[in-house]
């Protein structure tokens, strides 16, 4: 069990707090990398995902990456840090959360 399902059956689906990376890709003909989502169907986004405990965000934009498309990459850049109530998300289980 990870540890943001290790939360959620503590607190079930009140809204939480997490950190994510995600991740823009561009190749050499300035083209930037999109994955379709599950949720909602047929949706289309940037990799990234939820931070893990001891992670870093970077750490966690590369292993997202990995995961989601079988991308390793080196050097990372900030480009921009996001919060506030506009990134509350209500998952389709239920589960609220601002990322």
């Amino acid at each position: 069990m990870g540890y943001i399902e290790e939360l959620r059956s503590i607190v079930g689906h009140r809204p939480l707090i997490f950190v994510g990376s995600v991740v823009i890709v561009q190749d050499s003909r300035d083209r930037i990398l999109l994955q379709q989502r599950k949720h909602p169907l047929g949706s289309w986004g940037i990799p990234g995902g939820l931070m893990e405990l001891g992670e870093t965000a970077e750490d966690t934009a590369r292993r997202e990456l990995f995961e989601e498309a079988g991308i390793t990459i080196g050097d990372l850049e900030l480009i921009d840090v996001f919060s506030g109530p506009q990134n509350f998300i209500k998952a389709p289980n239920g589960d609220e959360f601002y990322s």
